[in-house]
């Protein structure tokens, strides 16, 4: 009797090892067909389009990472800043003759782009530039005439030179002060005119004889100097 039951127990187990190697063989194929889908779309994806994002119709931006509209309009004013800014780099072609006609009077140092570079290089040096560049904003003003772009650059320049919050900000009189508020009502090329004048004749006056006897620019005429003596031999 005892027999029997044992030889019944073993008759009524699981066959637990067929039912594991049925479910191993459907799980392979799922992942098979898994794969061939997975293959199959991305033989079909577009040849620009990324692993990442292979559904895309032409291009995948899915990880591009765009600027805000702030931020992309700082990027554009920083560049256009760094456009109009003289370099401290002599452009090609100096003289020693131009040089020394800077030391006749400032007109001839500022209307010269080699005399304008060299003189921001000294005033860089003294942390003292942003009349220059204040100056030269207000030159490239009054070449513009689309007047979107003059109320954009008038806003700019009151910004970056005439607010009191602005590190860079220029030396002004009262009176030249309440004119440009007047012009900022109606802003145009010429918003700036009066306060480019006083900027002027500020630079003339205090930082054109300063640079004039600088060692910057007695060095550019001495390698100036030896540059032609060298010619000549």
């Amino acid at each position: 009797m005892g027999s029997e039951q044992v030889e019944m127990g073993k008759c009524s187990e699981p066959d637990t090892g067929n039912a594991v190697q049925t479910n191993i063989a459907s799980s392979n194929k799922d992942m098979k067909d898994n794969v061939n889908r997975y293959t199959l779309g991305w033989l079909n994806a577009p040849p620009n389009a990324c692993c990442f994002c292979w559904c895309c119709c032409c291009s995948c931006s899915c990880l591009t990472v765009r600027p805000s509209k702030a931020e992309a309009e700082e990027i554009q004013e920083k560049t256009h800043d760094e456009q109009n800014e003289p370099t401290d780099e002599e452009p090609a072609g100096l003289t020693l003759e131009e040089a020394q006609s800077w030391a006749e009077s400032f007109e001839h140092l500022i209307k010269s782009p080699n005399g304008r570079n060299n003189l921001c290089q000294f005033l860089k040096s003294e942390f003292s530039e942003e009349n220059l560049l204040f100056w030269l904003a207000c030159e490239e003003l009054k070449k513009e005439t689309n007047r979107t772009v003059v109320e954009q650059t008038v806003k700019k320049i009151y910004e970056d030179y005439v607010s009191v919050l602005s590190p860079k900000e220029v030396s002004l009189d009262s009176r030249a002060r309440e004119v440009i508020s007047k012009n900022m009502i109606n802003p145009s090329s010429q918003t700036f005119d009066e306060a480019q004048a006083q900027i002027y004749t500020l630079m003339q006056r205090d930082s054109y004889p300063r640079y004039i006897s600088s060692s910057v620019y007695e060095d550019l005429i001495t390698s100036l100097k030896t540059v032609k003596t060298a010619e000549k031999s």
